[in-house]
């Protein structure tokens, strides 16, 4: 009797696990949002990823300094380039990415994961694909939820609450 009700309780475990991650994305208290740009060398990047809010918290809460954070909610956020690129003057091969980053005062580290189809909060250096370090800077204006910006020019700018982060892609 009791080897049944430890199964019937795993099982409704992975099947509410299971339920949660195929839910309609659009209903997740963190929405989806999706930026892309072809850039002048013709490459098309792209970045897939869920918008979390501050609702009232700080940003130091949410994304801790010094602390690789998921750069998003929901399942990782996915950063892709259709031929190779560099960053920040590094080289990224073409392909998908997640994407993941370390804030800090001074500076953030920018992380390219090869693993790029996974839960956001599945994180494993030894498949880092590029690291890039860049200067955080103060948002011209509050940004609520989480948002990414492509220009054609190659800047990615993620803004949320009081800052921005810029990083250079070509």
């Amino acid at each position: 009797m009791k080897k049944l009700l430890v199964l019937t309780l795993i099982a409704g475990l992975f099947s509410s696990t299971a339920s949660f991650a195929q839910q309609d994305k659009s209903k997740r208290p963190s929405p989806p949002a999706k930026v892309s740009q072809t850039l002048a060398s013709g490459a098309e990047i792209s970045i897939d990823y869920s918008q979390p809010s501050i609702k009232g918290r700080s940003l130091s809460t949410l994304a801790p300094a010094g602390k690789v954070w998921r750069t998003g909610a929901n399942e990782a956020t996915v950063f892709e380039t259709s031929k190779d690129v560099t960053i920040e003057g590094r080289k990224l091969a073409a392909g998908k990415y997640s994407l993941y980053t370390i804030p800090g005062d001074k500076e953030w580290v920018i992380i390219f994961n090869k693993t790029w189809k996974q839960w956001g909060t599945v994180y494993k250096e030894a498949e880092d694909a590029l690291r890039v370090n860049v200067k955080p800077g103060k948002a011209s204006a509050f940004t609520e939820k989480m948002t990414f910006e492509i220009v054609k020019n190659g800047k990615v700018s993620l803004a949320w609450a009081d800052t921005q982060i810029e990083f250079r892609v070509r």
